[in-house]
């Protein structure tokens, strides 16, 4: 599966009140984003930042494509080494550090992924192939910020 492969997704501000960015109180800061094909998804800056807390922002959808890669990687990681998955459930944090200047950047995401697997002898494996999972997980490979994964795998 080697080649380029292209995304695109669209965003739009939904949160001019009637004045604009005529100031920093004076807008609100809904996003509705759109892929092709795709049901919207209704956005907004975090809660600390004036942004609507019902609804997802960057910051969560970072740590949603973090988490879902990890995971969409380590079954296939499973697969290769023979593993049998039965249940997957992962509770990712991520830490955030404001820079006093208006900027900030995560220092560090940890995934936290409670796998189950068919029989006792592939535990070893399963907990191996996160090593694996982390390697070819796209989002990771493109980020600046350190993914850890801290792992409980049990035979169910």
């Amino acid at each position: 599966m080697i080649g380029e492969h292209r995304y695109a997704v669209q965003s739009v501000w939904t949160g001019d009140r009637g004045a604009g960015t005529s100031g920093y109180r004076d807008y609100d800061r809904s996003v509705r984003l759109t892929v092709a094909g795709k049901p919207a998804l209704e956005a907004s800056a975090d809660r600390p930042f004036r942004g609507d807390e019902a609804k997802w922002n960057p910051e969560d959808m970072l740590l949603a494509a973090l988490s879902e890669c990890h995971l969409l990687s380590y079954l296939h990681a499973c697969v290769t080494a023979g593993v049998v998955v039965t249940s997957y459930r992962d509770d990712a944090r991520g830490t955030m550090v404001l820079d006093g200047r208006g900027g900030g950047s995560f220092t560090e995401v940890v995934l936290h992924p409670t796998v189950t697997v068919a029989a006792a002898e592939m535990v070893p494996a399963a907990i191996a192939a996160h090593t694996q999972a982390h390697e070819w997980c796209f989002i990771a490979s493109s980020v600046a910020v350190p993914v850890r994964h801290e792992p409980v795998v049990t035979a169910g």
